[in-house]
């Protein structure tokens, strides 16, 4: 709410926007943006790219019909960003809506799932793109990793190479770091 001086004019209200209209490559390029997004709203990761490409088509007609119209005085990359980031929501908010989502569980053979209980999909290929992801480090990362996993403590790991606990243990976070990343570049 407005608070103005009694007497003064009221103040006039702002222009109408103006549509503007990017072209494709704009669009396109905020691709790992949209994506991030899509993640942070809970989409499996079998199913962001499909989304993405929604989410880029929904932009794409929504600016041929004159409905991208930003606040002029907006940086025009932030503009995008923040009106492709509703339109991410939103797109999202319908997909985990849907019925088919929630409830189907997308295998080749349906009675080989009655042993095995409840699985994740996405939790699959995440798991997948880990391992190769694993597999295709240096030795200098993938070995503290390895140690970290087995039954032996990173103590352990560090007298059996003739490091200190703590090099070890920097070693760890380091090829945990780099491990992370190549994850996320597998991803998107």
């Amino acid at each position: 709410m407005s608070h103005r001086k009694r007497g003064a004019p009221p103040a006039s209200p702002a222009p109408p926007r103006v549509a503007v209209f990017p072209s494709l490559d704009v669009l396109v390029a905020e691709r790992p943006m949209i994506a991030a997004r899509l993640v942070a709203c809970g989409i499996p990761a079998r199913d962001c790219e499909d989304l993405l490409q929604i989410v880029l088509v929904a932009a794409w007609k929504a600016i041929q019909s004159g409905r991208y119209r930003p606040d002029p005085q907006t940086d025009p990359r932030r503009a995008i960003q923040a009106w492709l980031h509703g339109i991410t929501w939103r797109q999202a908010g319908h997909y985990l809506g849907r019925a088919c989502v929630r409830r189907e569980v997308p295998v080749g053979e349906p009675r080989a799932l009655i042993d095995e209980g409840s699985i994740d999909p996405g939790g699959r290929l995440l798991a997948r793109a880990a391992l190769r992801a694993l597999a295709e480090l240096p030795a200098r990362h993938r070995d503290p990793l390895v140690a970290a996993a087995g039954p032996g403590s990173i103590a352990a790991h560090a007298r059996a190479h003739g490091l200190k606990p703590a090099t070890a243990a920097s070693r760890l976070r380091t090829a945990r770091r780099e491990l992370a990343r190549r994850i996320a570049q597998r991803l998107w």
